[in-house]
């Protein structure tokens, strides 16, 4: 895998990079020391702490009836809440590629813009990001495309 010119490209380059660099248990134990923790981790990736500071929140609930709304539910054996930003992603690549049927613009507005920016800014200053380093510059860049993009359509 290689980037090319653009910050979105170079990006793309430094995740290959990192991926050649490291192995699967060290992405494992990154992913731990982020994510979960003894205790907590360095980052709680959820709609609900960026947008009020507390988990189960709000804009959960706003998303869960968003999600019933649009026909999505959370797979069978799968216990995150549903504004874990994988899953909130997950959910726009269904929008985009059309395997859900709905309001890219709207749901990106909602449940996307007014945080997700904020938390790659963080996984890609957390101690110990090393691999998610690059992941949080390509969530970021996409986060910036997408605002832009929907932008220049209204």
């Amino acid at each position: 895998m290689t980037g090319d010119e653009t910050a979105f490209g170079q990006a793309y380059g430094a995740l290959a990079r990192a991926a050649a660099g490291t192995t699967s248990a060290e992405v494992e134990r990154e992913f731990f020391e982020l994510f979960v923790g003894v205790g907590r981790g360095e980052l709680l990736p959820y709609a609900s702490f960026y947008l009020t500071g507390f988990l189960n929140e709000r804009p959960l609930a706003e998303l869960r009836a968003d999600l019933r709304w649009l026909g999505v539910e959370r797979a069978a054996g799968r216990y995150e809440p549903e504004d874990h930003v994988a899953f909130v992603f997950e959910v726009m690549a269904g929008l985009a590629s059309g395997d859900v049927a709905g309001n890219q613009a709207r749901f990106f507005d909602k449940h996307i813009a007014p945080w997700a920016g904020q938390f790659f800014d963080d996984l890609a200053i957390a101690p110990s990001a090393a691999f998610y380093r690059p992941v949080a510059e390509i969530g970021r860049q996409f986060v910036d495309i997408e605002a832009r993009a929907f932008a220049l359509a209204n």
